[in-house]
């Protein structure tokens, strides 16, 4: 990771935090670019609940694709940016309304084409997991 790309400003609070993170609650904590690994809290709000009341599937989406991307968005030179070409997603138990914690690991980091594996927990419980494909996309 350099030390002034797009992701170290945001963390340094010198460039916005994308919109759909905010949206989330989503907040960075930990980030490990020699293990591969990032973690983030979110904040499901009642605005994210189906009629059942649970968080409803597409938000969860939302959550992991923003950990597994922002994870490839810490590696990248500054001006680079990712794109996701492909998110499966496991949801293994219903979410609240409340917090959650989303933890990325990166599996391949290759020149255009990242593979990252995203977990969502919330209460100690993993709640989903995805497999993402991004793709870097640099400046011409």
């Amino acid at each position: 990771m350099s030390n002034d790309n797009y992701f170290t400003r945001m963390l340094r609070g010198q460039a916005p935090v994308p919109a759909v993170a905010s949206l989330l609650g989503g907040v960075v904590r930990q980030v490990d670019l020699e293990a591969g690994s990032l973690e983030s809290d979110y904040v499901a709000t009642d605005a994210f609940l189906n009629p059942a009341g649970q968080v409803q599937g597409g938000m969860l989406g939302a959550m992991l694709d923003d950990v597994t991307a922002m994870l490839v968005t810490a590696t990248l030179e500054d001006g680079a940016s990712c794109s996701t070409l492909n998110l499966n997603l496991s949801f293994l138990r219903p979410a609240q309304a409340g917090p959650l914690q989303g933890r990325a690991r990166l599996e391949r980091r290759g020149r255009n084409v990242c593979n990252v594996v995203g977990e969502l927990h919330q209460d100690g419980k993993l709640v989903a997991t995805a497999t993402a494909t991004c793709m870097v996309v640099r400046r011409t």
